[in-house]
């Protein structure tokens, strides 16, 4: 979890860019809309902080609402906004992950190019057809390579206190996810009481792995009494700690801890795989490098970045982000690392139109703080990406406001309910301590289509994303019904983190 609670705030006057009408900062056209958004951008909670909110129409680019859209702020995961409109430019929305198995001197190799969507139940099917092939024994060793990207797994601002929750787990060209979620490079950790008070608790492990390893401290509590259980992982190794107690006649629980090396993860996933369809490995279990005249004897491609592209931004998936960064980095500059894909980044949102002088990205999902970009460039971006033959898919995996379900509503899922906002806001959340922010698109009551962009660093308090959500019903209902709707919004607090990033964390 982000510790920290201050950020550096670097202010600045703004104008909106992109091409349409600048307004000054803290300036906005006159009438009902400028007086009402203003109205809501007086909540006390804002008081000293850095407000950046721009609307504009997304046929005509006109700006309808400033104020401060042009300085710099930090977007937390409005930066996957950016990582995605590149990955569809320069990869493209049919643009797979593939995984493969090959056979050289006695070693079967297992290669990777950084499929984040590898479940066991994949790794079992590679094994299926291995076996199919009429392998029954490998001589040597079970290779794992992962050199399709470099060996750094994580940006390195990063703050290394969040680096054993599943949000930021490590990124490798060969990885494993636990969960129909895709939170790759994690484990899923169950946790049952015993029948009895005083008796060990019960853990066990998703996908079953010898990589991690559990050390079970933890004992079943008195029937009633409160849960006090801690899973932890040191950085740098893989046993997790289990301590505390669980009540008897409790439910059972889960928790995500991230697994060093994913790679040997993914080999030892595999390795089991392979014994339960009857092929032996007599070697190790290394890592190492595919040679180019292996002979391929079972592959497995994932799903396009079209449909990639809902479990990244509906989830706000950072695993997904960063190799993302890193598969543009191979792509254009044959090298799977950050220092290669972010600035092929940052190049493709000048090609869309985007100030990249306005824009600097230390990683591809925003959980790091040094990322800066504006609420006009985020809207600039948002309205540009319209005229891409890949929009579609875009839109589509955008979250969208009220409506239930992981892969529809995604993060805004229970947020604006009840409201014209609700099934009409396509919008990508992000938040950090004291960083909120939400992007996206909204049909007036007249119909027309307009972007809007509002990022919020250092207020007072938790997320207050009611704010946010303000602005975007009162863009959606317009003047007289806007004022019963927010009437009916409560003030709301949110947390620290996205909200899909707090699967598996104990309260």
């Amino acid at each position: 979890m982000i510790k920290s609670a201050g950020i550096a705030l670097l202010l600045g006057g703004g104008m909106a860019l992109g091409g349409a009408a600048a307004v000054p900062a803290h300036a906005a056209p006159a009438g009902g809309l400028a007086a009402e958004l203003d109205a809501i951008l007086r909540d006390g909670r804002l008081q000293g902080a850095a407000v950046g909110v721009t609307v504009r129409d997304a046929g005509t680019g006109e700006t309808l609402y400033d104020r401060d859209a042009g300085a710099p702020r930090t977007p937390a995961s409005n930066n996957k906004l950016q990582t995605a409109a590149a990955a569809f430019g320069i990869l493209g929305p049919g643009y797979r992950f593939r995984t493969t198995v090959r056979v050289k001197g006695g070693d079967l190799y297992l290669t990777g190019t950084g499929d984040t969507t590898m479940r066991a139940a994949e790794y079992d099917r590679l094994a299926a057809a291995v076996a199919a092939k009429g392998i029954t024994r490998i001589r040597g060793d079970l290779v794992a390579d992962d050199t399709w990207f470099d060996a750094r797994r994580t940006p390195a601002d990063w703050d290394p206190a969040d680096l054993q929750y599943a949000y930021a787990a490590q990124t490798s060209a060969l990885t494993v996810s636990p969960n129909d979620d895709f939170d790759a490079g994690s484990v899923e950790i169950s946790l049952a009481p015993a029948a009895r008070e005083g008796r060990p608790l019960r853990v066990g492990l998703t996908p079953r792995t010898d990589v991690v390893k559990i050390d079970n401290k933890a004992v079943t509590g008195a029937p009633g009494s409160a849960s006090t259980l801690a899973v932890d992982r040191s950085n740098g190794g893989n046993t997790i700690v289990v301590t505390g107690s669980h009540p008897a006649g409790a439910a059972p629980t889960s928790v995500l801890r991230t697994v060093e090396e994913p790679a040997l993860y993914a080999a030892d996933v595999f390795r089991r795989a392979l014994r339960a369809h009857g092929v032996r490995v007599a070697g190790a279990t290394e890592r190492g490098r595919t040679p180019a005249d292996a002979r391929t004897v079972a592959a497995r491609t994932s799903m396009p970045l079209s449909r990639l592209a809902v479990p990244f931004l509906k989830l706000s998936n950072n695993v997904m982000a960063e190799t993302l960064v890193k598969a543009i980095g191979r792509e254009t500059r044959g090298e799977g690392s950050w220092e290669a894909g972010l600035p092929a980044v940052t190049a493709e949102l000048r090609r869309l139109g985007v100030d990249a002088s306005q824009v600097t990205m230390t990683d591809g999902s925003g959980l790091s703080r040094g990322n800066r970009t504006t609420a006009a460039q985020l809207g600039t971006l948002l309205r540009n990406v319209r005229k891409r033959p890949w929009f579609p898919a875009w839109y589509a995996a955008l979250p969208i406001a009220g409506q239930p379900g992981p892969m529809t509503g995604g993060t805004l899922a229970n947020r604006m309910r009840g409201t014209a906002a609700a099934g009409n806001v396509h919008a990508k959340t992000g938040t950090l301590t004291g960083v909120t922010a939400l992007s996206g698109y909204v049909r007036d009551p007249g119909g027309r289509t307009l972007v809007f962009s509002s990022v919020f660093n250092g207020y007072s308090g938790g997320a207050p994303k009611d704010i946010e959500d303000r602005i975007a019903v009162r863009l959606a209902t317009g003047d007289d019904a806007a004022r019963t709707a927010l009437s009916r919004m409560g003030r709301t607090d949110g947390g620290d983190l996205e909200p899909t990033w707090l699967a598996g964390r104990l309260p």
